[in-house]
């Protein structure tokens, strides 16, 4: 038996004891794999929840549609209500767990299905206010029940043949592009979204992040595509993505470094 195959069988221990379920799905390869291998066990007792909003970018939610057309799933896209939630839109350091307190809230005025998200075991050591929220409205996590890891998931993708959701890059809500306490537009968001897609039209980077500032938009590329840019490079690029911006701001090109627009409140 291989590793996957063992995984498989855990998962299928925590579906079995789960019926009706539904599934969150964000469109990244977390939740897009848990709801394809949790599709496998329980088939018309599953239902797949999708939150579309302008924090999340429109080729997650193209992903998420597609999969639901070509494997049969029962999918239903919502409204979760967080840009009505003014805690969510003053961006605190802690603006996940509004977030995720909105969506699981609707998902529990819609349905009685014991709620499933795609949070990994990785995702524990870091600091998640969302899986406060979780926790509060009894969402089961069976990556973590299962013991599996971020790569796990990807190596159980690849298992199935879903290669392009194993070789999907890590790609967290478009407001966390925001710096934290600067307040959630959805012009801002659709703006951001506007200049990752182009960046990886013209440049095909391993890893592109727009980040808001108080200051200037900085656009963070991985070290090899940062690399290769430029200094006319960079002007005529910087041309094209301040016209996503009303008021044209700085524009500045970066490593990427992760979560580098949150800034977590420090202790007296």
């Amino acid at each position: 038996m291989t590793t996957t195959e063992a995984f498989l069988g855990r998962l299928d221990a925590v579906f079995d004891s789960a019926h009706p379920a539904a599934v969150a799905v964000s469109g990244g390869v977390d939740s897009m794999t848990l709801a394809f291998v949790a599709h496998l066990r329980l088939g018309a007792d599953l239902t797949m929840f999708h939150a579309a909003s302008a924090a999340v970018p429109v080729s997650a939610t193209e992903r998420v549609r597609d999969y639901a057309a070509r494997h049969g799933w029962d999918l239903r896209v919502i409204d979760a209500g967080e840009f009505r939630d003014e805690r969510y839109l003053a961006n605190p350091s802690n603006r996940c767990f509004f977030c995720k307190s909105n969506l699981y809230g609707a998902l529990s005025s819609l349905s009685d299905a014991q709620l499933f998200s795609g949070t990994n075991a990785d995702d524990l050591g870091d600091w998640r206010p969302g899986l406060k929220a979780a926790e509060a409205n009894s969402v089961r996590h069976p990556f973590v029940e299962a013991g599996m890891s971020k790569a796990d998931v990807r190596a159980m993708a690849a298992a199935h043949g879903l290669n392009d959701l194993a070789e999907l890059p890590s790609s967290p809500c478009l407001s966390s592009r925001i710096e934290t306490t600067l307040r959630i537009e959805p012009q801002a968001l659709r703006a951001v979204d506007q200049v990752e897609m182009l960046v990886r039209r013209e440049l095909s980077p391993n890893t592109v992040r727009c980040r808001v500032r108080q200051t200037a938009v900085v656009v963070e590329l991985d070290e090899t595509t940062l690399s290769r840019l430029s200094d006319a490079d960079r002007v005529e690029l910087a041309r094209k993505i301040a016209d996503a911006f009303d008021g044209p701001p700085p524009i500045h090109f970066q490593a990427y470094v992760r979560g580098s627009a949150f800034l977590r409140e420090q202790s007296a």
